[in-house]
């Protein structure tokens, strides 16, 4: 697929408990396709991934509540299935009543999720990166991996957070400086590393709240409650590429794909071109990529 100049716009839409920003580009009609970005960013991060995919589809991508620019969640501690009812929510106020779904690792918590819970407004789902956690390594990450960054007048916090995400890069989890906790992909470009920061400081007292709920969520018990097609992908060199696989392995609905490193060139567009594929194949084939 070849770089295009599609427009992706910003809109709001209200809630109860406050208003929801979210993304847009492509032509309205036919079935939305609704992108569920991770954390601690925002929709900002998957642009490229709008863009390219609203050359054939509409594309929607809200900003979780607490991230970027939606307003916080109403709950202290919202779970998976918490969130998933917000998006529900947001789903019935822009009157969309039949969606694909994409998820990036908490986004695909929450697309499942959603999924589980009225099976009715989802067609298919692609789920890309999926945590598997025993209980150790949850609690280690729970106690560790996301606390809110509080403002001081030294703006120590700013650097605190802007490590948080340089190391992300280097090690996983990232506060375990080790060289078994290495990766190897090396430092994200500056630009990159810029705009995510400034996406965490949006949310630098709520982003916490999405990796809390993610590390909470159970997939293997929760992904055999679908009755949805789905995929499940990850990119060769993410962290939960391994556990991905495990589900796919174990999920006879699921298929499983491997993508090329983030990093290599040829990742935005095959990961693009194989989620339409997935999304436009009949029901029988979906499981043959």
């Amino acid at each position: 697929m070849a770089e295009t100049a599609i427009a992706v716009c910003r809109r709001f839409s209200d809630l109860p408990f406050g208003q929801i920003h979210y993304r847009e580009a492509g032509i309205p009609g036919g079935r939305p396709l609704v992108l569920l970005h991770g954390s601690p960013g925002s929709a900002a991060q998957l642009v490229p991934l709008i863009a390219t995919l609203a050359e054939h589809r509409h594309v929607i991508a809200p900003d979780t509540p607490g991230f970027g620019d939606s307003a916080p969640h109403p709950l202290n501690a919202p779970s998976i299935a918490d969130f998933a009812d917000t998006l529900v929510q947001w789903l019935d106020e822009m009157g969309l009543a039949d969606v694909d779904l994409y998820g990036f690792h908490t986004g695909a918590c929450i697309a499942a999720e959603t999924a589980i819970a009225r099976p009715d407004l989802v067609h298919r789902i692609v789920l890309d990166g999926v945590g598997l956690y025993a209980n150790g390594e949850r609690d280690r990450l729970l106690a560790h991996y996301a606390h809110p960054f509080e403002s001081d007048q030294h703006g120590a916090y700013l650097i605190r957070a802007f490590h948080f995400l340089r190391d992300q890069s280097l090690f996983w989890p990232w506060f375990d400086r080790t060289r078994s906790a290495r990766r190897d992909g090396g430092l994200m470009p500056a630009d990159r590393l810029h705009g995510w920061l400034i996406e965490l400081l949006k949310a630098a007292g709520t982003y916490h709240l999405g990796y809390r709920a993610a590390f909470r969520w159970d997939a293997m018990a929760r992904l055999p409650l679908l009755r949805h097609a789905m995929m499940i992908v990850a990119a060769a060199d993410d962290p939960l590429a391994d556990d991905s696989m495990t589900i796919g392995d174990r999920l006879a609905v699921a298929a499983w794909l491997r993508l090329p490193r983030s990093d290599d060139p040829a990742y935005q567009n095959d990961r693009a071109e194989h989620i339409l594929k997935f999304l436009n194949i009949s029901a029988s084939g979906y499981k043959n990529l």
